[in-house]
């Protein structure tokens, strides 16, 4: 089919039906737009293939719901490569948020001494916590468990564990940030 005659609504329609062709030439016409799109948002190269994967893959698998008002599917494609971009960077955010500082992975010889102080320190907060969180902080940041197998041991939900380790990492951070 020509693409400057076929609709974005025909080719959504044989998309739902399975047509991979049809979702070739989406990509073909749309993926230029998004991926500009995209730029604006990431940071970096593999960021921006990544967000317009999904943002196709996601129109692939939602393809029956979705509605064109428009008449055109590239207004849908934005929002969805837009909400794409913005749960990677909270994602990123996270990942950085719950980084452990520097002198805790790699102390040098000179910082050795100090190192041990501060992981002193954190093992005197950790006591100090609650029975649950120190049992969360035992098996997600020392035994380095994964946070569904601490929630199956728990018998909490993935996001519980989630928000007790993000909340005692920072707990962690501001007792060894003055140091």
């Amino acid at each position: 089919m020509d693409l400057a005659t076929t609709t974005d609504a025909e080719l959504l329609r044989r998309t739902a039906a399975g047509d991979a062709a049809a979702l070739s030439e989406v990509f073909d016409r749309h993926a230029p737009a998004v991926t500009r799109y995209a730029w604006a948002m990431a940071e970096r190269r593999m960021d921006v293939e990544e967000i317009v994967q999904d943002t196709f893959v996601t129109m692939w698998s939602k393809a029956r719901d979705v509605r064109l008002p428009e008449g055109s599917l590239l207004p849908w494609l934005l929002v969805v490569c837009r909400n794409h971009a913005l749960n990677q960077g909270r994602r990123r955010a996270r990942a950085a948020a719950d980084a452990l500082p520097p002198e805790l992975v790699a102390p040098d010889d000179a910082d050795r001494q100090e190192a041990r102080e501060t992981l002193r320190v954190v093992r005197d907060e950790i006591a100090t916590l609650g029975p649950l969180d120190r049992r969360v902080c035992e098996l997600c940041l020392v035994e380095g468990r994964s946070y569904a197998e601490a929630a199956e041991e728990l018998g909490l939900s993935v996001g519980a564990v989630t928000q007790r380790v993000s909340r005692n990492r920072a707990r962690l951070r501001k007792a060894v940030e003055p140091r």
